[in-house]
């Protein structure tokens, strides 16, 4: 849930101008899901929050063009919600409101600041709390319906690590995935047309993390789609033989598997049980600027940024120090982002933290919006690809909840009396 709201925060502050909210009055019927009736004003509000998370401008081209990606996710949110009524499964607004806080905390803001970012892009609340309530009830469902399977034996843990350590040298694969589900034949076109349509809008630039996270029907939406790294075996034949055949950072073609469609990506590329890496941990202070720098005529405050982080840069000594001084500082901003892979950074920032003596800070670096200085806090190298029983657990329970996650909306789905109105 958290990385849900991670990422409509991240969207909803990096837009631009204020949107107009939407139209309240809209309350036409779209769809009576057993009963349950879904309206064009819920469709409207999560047309704009989905807009809004996948940065794409809300225009009612835009709009139009996401209608029945956003139909069939409120069927699917409605069935799950009705399911998770029926298992008297409860979520409280204290644990919606748990997890919003926990993001705004996160993200430096204030109580309600979550709900001011989304009103500035004309984004109703009640669609992102309806969305969450979805979510959170479904996980605590499954969960509870696996059973003794939500315990995973140590045996089976250590199968895998023989597996992994068997596999040493073969090609590995940091995957991402929107699964599109097929029920029946009568579904088979509009999946697919589905699927075409979120493609084309992850080839304009929409973030897949947060493409998966609102329409994908795997398990995995709950992380933006992440399946993290996967060997040859893993996954469905097809699947794998479009994979293998992908450069990183590609989106695949629409993919039929046995169940429905997969989009794919491929974000990087390794070798079994071996992944070198070099972790750096880092503290960062930032000095804004009140106004873009034009460095021909700097501003009286911009000049004050630059001296008071030239001050901080000659006398800290020691990321402690370092912490504390900026803590006192007027106008400082102190950003903790924990360790960061060396290997990953652009060639700039890999050069200048290779070179900074821990606990020094670095030289100030001036930039339109501000002025930073960073300290490395830390440095060691591991293998990041060496068998993890923590995160082989994790991964085998992820395998069981989204297999039975998939079967009980098919179920569902075969179940259902859906009527949708024009």
């Amino acid at each position: 849930m958290v990385r849900l709201l991670a990422l409509i925060l991240a969207a909803a502050l990096a837009a631009g101008p204020t949107a107009p909210p939407a139209r309240a009055q809209s309350a036409g019927i779209v769809a009576v899901v057993n009963g349950d009736v879904i309206t064009t004003f819920e469709v409207e509000s999560r047309r704009r929050l989905f807009a809004a998370v996948a940065g794409l401008p809300l225009t009612p081209e835009v709009f139009d063009r996401i209608t029945p990606q956003v139909r069939r996710l409120l069927v699917d949110e409605r069935l799950r919600l009705q399911e998770v009524q029926r298992r008297r499964i409860l979520v409280t607004d204290g644990e919606i409101a748990q997890a919003i806080a926990r993001v705004e905390q996160q993200n430096s803001l204030g109580a309600g600041g979550l709900r001011a970012s989304l009103a500035r892009q004309g984004i109703d609340i009640r669609a992102l709390y309806s969305q969450l309530r979805a979510t959170i009830g479904w996980t605590k469902l499954v969960r509870a319906e696996l059973g003794a399977q939500a315990e995973v034996d140590e045996s089976l843990v250590r199968e895998r690590i023989r597996a992994i350590e068997a596999a040493a040298g073969q090609p590995e694969f940091l995957v991402g995935e929107v699964f599109i589900a097929v029920d029946g034949p009568a579904q088979e076109a509009e999946a697919e047309r589905t699927a075409g349509e979120l493609i084309n809008q992850l080839r304009r630039g929409a973030p897949f993390a947060a493409v998966a996270t609102q329409f994908s029907q795997a398990q995995s939406a709950e992380q933006g789609g992440d399946l993290g790294w996967i060997r040859l075996g893993q996954l469905e034949p097809e699947v794998e033989a479009v994979l293998t055949q992908m450069p990183p950072g590609a989106i695949s073609t629409p993919i039929r598997t046995a169940g429905g469609f997969s989009i794919v990506t491929l974000r990087a590329r390794r070798e079994v049980g071996r992944d070198m890496a070099t972790l750096v941990a880092i503290r960062q202070v930032v000095f804004p600027f009140a106004t873009a720098l034009d460095p021909q005529r700097p501003t009286p405050q911009q000049i004050r940024q630059v001296e008071a982080a030239q001050r901080l840069s000659d006398s800290a000594r020691g990321c402690e120090a370092f912490a504390q001084a900026a803590r006192a500082t007027t106008g400082a901003q102190l950003n903790d982002p924990g360790e960061i892979r060396l290997e990953t950074q652009t060639p700039q920032l890999r050069q200048l933290l290779s070179e900074l003596a821990p606990g020094r800070a670095s030289r100030p670096l001036i930039a339109p919006d501000g002025v930073a200085l960073l300290m490395v806090c830390g440095r060691r190298t591991e293998n990041l690809a060496a068998p993890n029983p923590e995160v082989i657990t994790e991964t085998i329970l992820r395998e069981r909840v989204d297999l039975l996650s998939r079967q009980m909306m098919r179920d569902l789905r075969r179940r259902a009396d859906i009527d949708f109105r024009a």
